[in-house]
């Protein structure tokens, strides 16, 4: 039994960190959401993505997530019409960032609900945890 519960927190504790990276992406893609270059043919700031793996937790047994990698969003920048910015081209476009903050935030909600969830399972097992222990006593 407790070799269970200690694998739950294990698997939440892995849930919520994995959460929390994926938290600080979408946060870094928000701020950065209106970074334009500085100079002409310079790029803006790309949109971040984080993709998960499966982890195997070999003292325990068992599958945790993980982070496998933080890449780049390789899709086309936005062209923004304003000859008057110093990194406008000869047409008076500016690129800006591929960053659509609307994704962000539904992007965050998710991962937010995800974090809430497994501290929730955190606070679960802590409580199953502790009522053990009483019946134990």
């Amino acid at each position: 039994m407790a070799d269970d519960l200690i694998s739950s927190f294990r698997i939440s504790a892995a849930g919520m960190k994995a959460q929390g990276t994926r938290l600080r992406v979408i946060s870094q893609n928000i701020a950065n959401a209106d970074s334009l270059p500085t100079e002409p043919g310079k790029d803006p700031y790309q949109r971040k993505t984080i993709t998960f793996k499966s982890a195997v937790d070999r003292e325990l047994g068992v599958n945790l997530i993980a982070v496998n990698k933080i890449g780049k969003d390789r899709s086309d920048f936005i062209k923004r019409f304003d000859p008057n910015h110093p990194a406008a081209d000869k047409e008076g476009y500016v690129l800006a960032p591929n960053v659509n903050k609307l994704v962000e935030m539904m992007d965050m909600r998710e991962a937010q609900r995800s974090y809430e969830a497994n501290l929730s399972a955190v606070k679960t097992s802590r409580s199953m945890l502790r009522k053990t222990l009483e019946l134990l006593r």
